[in-house]
């Protein structure tokens, strides 16, 4: 049962006499207890909602097309709360977070909701065979899966949690049912990389074509590790070690199954100091949210929109000096993608700012992790001309805050220029370059 925050105005839903605040028990029968619930049984063309208001039930039918909405909102989007993760792995970042941040910050999601929803990964034990049995019924695809490693006396220790080890037969479950699958191994040294990647990689493969693509993601570590699990950075023999191992086997899957399905993050590769792959090795990007071909999906689309620079030309005016703010991992080739773009225009001139990322450690080198504190001490007194770009995804998700709280108007205020977020292709960079 859940509570209906608002009606539509004029939709399906206030002529058939629901009402704010009206309890929606059942559709067609069936119990509505979140978002999942709602659409799924919303998509019947005759629909029978039984709804309770003050003590009393009532019910109500509507018909319309499969998929048209009814014109209910609830409290929240989930229509529920969030699931908070039951584990304490030894890699948590959020674990790793100063104290005296927003209370926010701390909570910890595993919700496969969201996993439908947004592409959040999850560990999947918040789930019991109920749940497997609504996600196949429902057919929700793809499940985004935060694996770690198919060893389960070992995913049982690295995520402290009992149950860590037995629900990795739920894969097998979703994937005979025809689900497809996304995985994530965050690696850490010494733990479940070498012989126990190979075996993950190995037992993850059986999978296909369910399990479409497994991207290898580094542990992030911060400077705020104090009686946590011991971890090391990987160094850079060690991370070219882990490149080759995954390559290796990736390509015995790409002869064998038509498909690389193992990818290795960006970090991995800048940490070996070894040239990214082009883009038909990412095969369509599959992982590029887990920072799997990211630098080159940006390269790839930045040199093609140079060969149509003339078009960009149109309204822009000269002289112009921007600045943009970055991370140490992603420094070179933002630079480079600048000293390009001043060559080919006249009267630009763009200064490019390594941010070393004292917040959370020196250690943690990508963009997406700087704070507006790092940012305003390290930027404050230089000639950034005109405006200051920064990294969009610094930004909390759904919120003008970064993730120290300060805000994009505040480091205006500190450093002297107005400052706007970076786009996300090679396109919208040209296009912010140029104004």
């Amino acid at each position: 049962m859940v509570k209906i925050q608002s009606v539509d105005k004029k939709s399906r839903a206030e002529r058939a006499g629901i009402s704010a605040g009206d309890i929606l028990i059942s559709i067609n029968g069936r119990e509505i207890n979140d978002v999942l619930d709602y659409r799924f049984h919303l998509t019947n063309s005759k629909i029978i909602l039984k709804c309770r208001r003050n003590g009393e039930d009532y019910s109500v039918e509507i018909r319309k097309q499969q998929y048209d909405d009814i014109g209910l909102e609830f409290e929240t989007p989930l229509m529920d709360k969030k699931h908070s993760c039951e584990n304490k792995c030894i890699f948590c970042f959020i674990d790793q977070l100063p104290k005296g941040m927003r209370k926010t910050l701390y909570f910890k999601d595993d919700d496969s909701r969201l996993s439908f929803l947004h592409g959040n990964y999850i560990t999947l034990t918040n789930l019991h065979d109920r749940d497997i049995d609504r996600i196949i019924e429902m057919h929700i695809s793809p499940v985004n899966i935060s694996v770690h490693t198919t060893n389960p006396e070992l995913r049982v220790k690295m995520m402290h949690n009992k149950r860590a080890g037995e629900v990795l037969s739920y894969m097998k479950r979703l994937a005979d049912a025809g689900i497809s699958l996304c995985g994530q191994i965050v690696l850490c040294k010494g733990i479940n990389d070498g012989e126990e990647l190979l075996r993950s990689m190995r037992e993850l493969s059986e999978l296909f074509p369910a399990m479409q693509s497994v991207s290898i993601v580094p542990a992030g570590l911060t400077r705020y590790r104090e009686k946590l699990f011991p971890l090391e950075a990987y160094t850079k023999d060690e991370a070219a070690a882990v490149i080759d191992a995954v390559d290796e086997f990736a390509a015995e899957c790409k002869e064998k199954y038509g498909a690389r399905i193992f990818f290795c993050a960006d970090e991995l590769y800048l940490r070996a100091e070894r040239e990214l792959p082009d883009e038909d090795y990412y095969e369509g990007y599959s992982q590029i949210e887990n920072g799997v071909g990211m630098i080159t999906s940006l390269l790839t689309e930045f040199n093609e929109e140079m060969n149509f620079i003339d078009e960009y030309l149109e309204g822009y005016s000269a002289p112009r000096k921007i600045s943009i703010a970055t991370g140490v991992a992603s420094y070179d080739t933002i630079k480079s993608m600048a000293v390009r773009l001043e060559a080919a225009v006249e009267g630009l001139e763009i200064n490019v700012y390594k941010i070393i990322n004292r917040f959370f450690g020196e250690s943690i080198t990508v963009a997406g992790l700087l704070t507006g504190k790092d940012m305003s001490e390290q930027l404050k007194g230089q000639d950034l001309g005109e405006l200051l770009i920064f990294p969009s995804n610094t930004l909390r998700a759904g919120e003008d805050i970064f993730l120290d709280d300060m805000t994009p108007t505040q480091l205006s205020e500190i450093i002297g220029v107005p400052v706007a977020p970076s786009g996300e292709t090679g396109a919208e960079f040209i296009s912010q370059m140029l104004g």
